[in-house]
């Protein structure tokens, strides 16, 4: 009798996981936007937050916690209990331009982070204020080379995607404007429409519907070919600045140590809400690309973070830039 009891003791206690695992998500889970509410990766977590949750069964929600050029959110999910509850939306900035610009950066994006799936990759666009007096990028950059001192940029926060563009394109141009950091794109972008700012070089998620109403100048996009939704913008090469080629993408992490079951089964409702056709029209509607069935695995986005920091590191180390 004692051997058949601690038989079916142990046949429980061997149970016990699997059942809770089944069981996942038994409460809301937080998604971590390292940035202000209103910019591209914020947009996109929210589109793709909502379809998710309804996956789920449980809420997914977004708490926004900017600060650093988004290491500061990307740090507290590192940090975070390994249960699934607590994600990160993270971009090209928070996972590999960090590891250049941080000296004392408290992570690392290819060995903190259990990767689980990009989520949409953004054309970067160069939109200048409505009173900018240039015509388009040629006249732009003719602008830009006379008269560098004078003029500013808005960014997400150093580091962030919309900073390297910019910075990019400094190094192509030989020129130093003034970089004006905000706590996300989204305020950067109001400092544009405002005038506070001359230009940023943004993804086309937050800054589409701008050029599209006519309330910035959108010079150029950094990708091969014109974007269908704003299909008046020219390309780089179509400009004279073929090298000018730049991508932003926002992916979605899990902290290190999550068990496999719950990375793949947020990977499936990652997944679902991009096959979504309500979910796909509007991210698509915004100018963002979204990811092949083989480019929406967690491997697949394992091996873009060490592509990327391969790429971005050597660029902002020899622009000499650093960040505390």
């Amino acid at each position: 009798m004692k051997r058949l009891l601690f038989a079916l003791g142990f046949g429980f206690c061997a149970l016990a996981p699997a059942v809770a695992q089944t069981t996942y998500p038994t409460k809301p889970i937080t998604l971590v936007v390292p940035f202000a509410a209103g910019g591209t990766t914020d947009i996109v977590a929210r589109l793709m937050a909502d379809h998710m949750g309804r996956t789920l069964g449980q809420s997914v929600v977004v708490e926004n916690v900017a600060g650093a050029g988004g290491t500061t959110g990307a740090n507290r999910v590192a940090r975070a209990a390994p249960d699934g509850y607590t994600l990160l939306m993270g971009n090209l900035g928070t996972q590999a331009a960090s590891v250049g610009l941080y000296p004392k950066l408290a992570y690392d994006p290819r060995t903190d982070f259990e990767p689980i799936m990009n989520s949409a990759s953004t054309p970067m666009l160069v939109v200048a204020k409505k009173d900018l007096p240039v015509k388009d990028f040629r006249e732009f950059v003719v602008y830009l080379k006379a008269n560098a001192a004078k003029l500013n940029y808005g960014s997400g926060g150093v580091g962030s995607t919309s900073h390297l563009t910019c910075l990019f394109l400094d190094s192509l141009l030989g020129v130093k404007p003034q970089h004006v950091p905000f706590r996300g794109s989204g305020p950067a972008l109001n400092a544009l429409l405002g005038g506070q700012v001359d230009y940023v070089c943004d993804q086309t998620v937050a800054i589409v519907p701008t050029v599209q109403a006519k309330e910035g100048n959108g010079l150029v996009v950094a990708v091969q070919n014109r974007l269908p939704v704003i299909p008046d913008v020219p390309t780089s090469a179509e400009q004279g600045l073929p090298q000018f080629l730049a991508t932003g993408w926002n992916a979605m992490f899990a902290p290190k140590a999550t068990p496999k079951d719950i990375v793949d089964k947020l990977n499936a409702a990652a997944r679902a809400a991009l096959k979504d056709a309500a979910t796909r029209k509007r991210l698509l509607d915004l100018g963002a690309e979204l990811p092949d069935d083989a480019g929406q695995t967690p491997a697949a986005l394992g091996e873009l973070v060490r592509s990327e920091i391969d790429k971005w590191v050597p660029v902002i180390r020899n622009a000499g830039v650093t960040a505390q």
